[in-house]
């Protein structure tokens, strides 16, 4: 017996206009998964285009029925009524103003969308004042108000915070967001960093608690899955921020604190014996991954441990410095992932927890045999990025292999975006994959979804994942901005309804939140769209500190796309033609000076 739907609800659904009749007031729409719904236009139905930050209000009402054009992509939000065959429309939701437009397309959409993002955390933080990042506090309510109970700064946070900052100057030039970049990395030197000289290590404290001039720094996480340890993903993501700015800048200082955590990585939680890669906690005492303190995370490796070394750090170490050792490195990473990985003789998701030896671990925490779909595009994302470093078939068989499974498995093709956590089997007898907690989407699965689509279709050129990639990053710009308060929402409902039913999920910080997956799915989507999907330039930004970068050569690459893609069209200093670069190798040779130059650099498809 199935479940007999007999009662109205409201809900939405994302497609391409099969038909329109005029004279009924109706028209049908053809979803991702070739579904067709039969809609009519409601007395009181209205219509806009998808809105920007600091955008005034795009209204398509006036101009709603002849927009509804054979082939055009729109939402439609309503309601459902068991006794109709029509879904009673009472808004739509165009993604462009002609047909075939895609206002997320326009060479500087993601551009002034990062510089609000930017100016919405500086407010947030800092109100007027200065970058004082004593004033940072990891929880945020929904409109950026700081949280006045909890005095927590957290190392990944703050960190993530500077990477989005970093991010928002090269994209824009805004010196605000370089120096909030380069003051939040003195930070985390100064208050969150420790080095152990013994060693020749540096590993990052989980945070501080600050009271007035007071601060108590708190060493192992206090997190519930990695409580009393000290997680990989802690410490990679504390390089999240440095690192990025460190392509701005060529700052010395966090080289060398790059370098000697990755030597903790290395001398610590990499497995050296058979079976490679690295342990995902170590004891906090005895930098032990295999100690029974432990408990559930003794010996254990996992995705955040493995994979996240390459969009949080390395590949953007790479681009900064081009050193084989980090391109070594990255191959290392990607090799594993795509041997362990995969199980997909038994589930469309790939496995993420893993025991030392690479049995699959199906009883950890709230994990189980659960897929989390996110992690599953971000898997496919980075498989392409490294496809253009080292070329192998079995990434991009891989990559495509995981797009079009999680298309299938972890996306939702009515509605438009991807869900959060599933069970990777479906129970015997059954059609869908249970949801674990809700229907509700992250904005951060959103970013990981968007960019493998999109990077998918730019090195392809595959008109599939180009349509793909245009459907969720519609239901992203559509859905998530929060334009009245500024910030992206965390969570949206299955129907693109922001959820605000409170703790994180409600607020614009918090443990899990910071100027992160929004500020890269900002610089990386505008990346892509430009440079391998639309094919029009991009300007970067950069302010070397002199004598910072090895041999005084700036490498401008904005991430690791196919060889010969690329060129540098033209480069500025202070304002001024500069002409002493490599367009092919994307290389500027800085010029010799005991101050800091501002260098524009534009970037053309070749």
């Amino acid at each position: 017996m199935t479940l007999s739907i007999d009662f109205p609800f409201s809900d939405l659904i994302a497609g391409y206009v099969t038909s329109h009749d005029s004279a009924n007031d109706s028209f049908t729409i053809k979803t991702s998964d070739e579904r067709e719904f039969k809609v009519k236009l409601s007395p009181m139905a209205y219509a806009k285009l998808i809105q920007n930050f600091d955008e005034a209000y795009p209204d398509a009402t006036g101009n709603m029925r002849s927009m509804l054009q054979v082939g055009r992509f729109l939402f439609v939000y309503g309601v459902f009524y068991p006794d109709s065959e029509y879904f009673d429309a009472k808004q739509i939701v165009f993604a462009g103003r002609k047909k075939n437009d895609y206002v997320f397309e326009k060479q500087n959409w993601w551009i002034n969308q990062v510089n609000a993002l930017g100016k919405f955390y500086l407010k947030a933080q800092f109100g007027d004042g200065e970058f004082d990042y004593r004033r940072y506090r990891t929880s945020l309510s929904i409109s950026g108000i700081q949280s006045e109970t909890s005095f927590r700064q957290e190392t990944d946070t703050i960190s993530r915070l500077v990477y989005g900052f970093a991010t928002a100057f090269m994209m824009t030039g805004n010196d605000s967001f370089l120096k909030a970049a380069e003051r939040g990395t003195e930070y985390l030197r100064e208050h969150m960093k420790f080095e152990d000289l013994d060693e020749g290590i540096v590993y990052w404290y989980h945070g501080i608690d600050v009271n007035g001039d007071r601060e108590e720094k708190i060493f192992a996480s206090e997190f519930g899955d990695d409580y009393d340890a000290i997680p990989a993903y802690e410490q990679i993501y504390a390089l999240a921020g440095p690192i990025q700015t460190y392509r701005c800048t060529g700052d010395p200082r966090i080289m060398e604190d790059t370098e000697k955590t990755i030597k903790l990585f290395n001398e610590f939680f990499l497995d050296k014996g058979e079976h490679g890669s690295y342990f995902s906690h170590l004891d906090p005492i005895m930098l032990d991954p295999l100690s029974d303190t432990l408990g559930r995370n003794k010996g254990r490796k996992n995705w955040n441990s493995v994979g996240d070394h390459a969009p949080a750090y390395l590949i953007n170490l790479w681009l900064a410095t081009g050193k084989q050792e980090y391109a070594d490195m990255l191959e290392d990473t990607f090799d594993t992932i795509a041997k362990y990985f995969p199980d997909f003789d038994n589930s469309p998701f790939v496995q993420e927890k893993f025991y030392q030896d690479w049995t699959p671990d199906k009883t950890w925490g709230w994990q189980q045999d659960r897929g989390v779909v996110g992690h599953n595009y971000k898997i496919a994302w980075n498989l392409m990025r490294m496809q253009s470093l080292k070329p192998k078939e079995e990434y991009v068989e891989l990559a495509k292999k995981i797009a079009d499974l999680m298309n299938e498995h972890g996306s939702d093709r009515q509605r438009g975006g991807c869900y959060d956590v599933v069970e990777r089997i479906v129970p015997e007898g059954e059609k869908y994959h249970r949801y674990v907690w809700h229907d509700r989407k992250p904005w951060w699965q959103q970013e990981q979804m968007i960019l493998a689509y999109f990077i998918l279709a730019g090195v392809l050129d595959d008109q599939d994942y180009h349509r793909l990639a245009r459907e969720s990053s519609a239901f992203y710009n559509a859905w998530f901005l929060d334009l009245e308060d500024g910030g992206v929402y965390f969570n949206v409902l299955a129907n693109g309804i922001p959820f605000l039913a409170g703790g994180n999920e409600r607020g614009k910080g918090s443990h899990s939140m910071s100027g992160y997956h929004s500020f890269e799915l900002c610089y990386l989507a505008a990346v892509y769209t430009n440079l391998l999907v639309v094919k029009q330039p991009m300007d970067f930004y950069f302010k070397p500190i002199p004598g910072g970068f090895e041999d005084d050569i700036l490498r401008v690459s904005p991430d690791i796309l196919p060889p010969g893609s690329i060129k540098i069209d033209r480069v500025e200093i202070d304002g001024e033609p500069y002409s002493n670069f490599d367009a092919h190798a994307l290389t500027v040779k800085l010029p010799k000076t005991d101050t800091r130059v501002k260098v524009k650099v534009t970037i053309a498809p070749v």
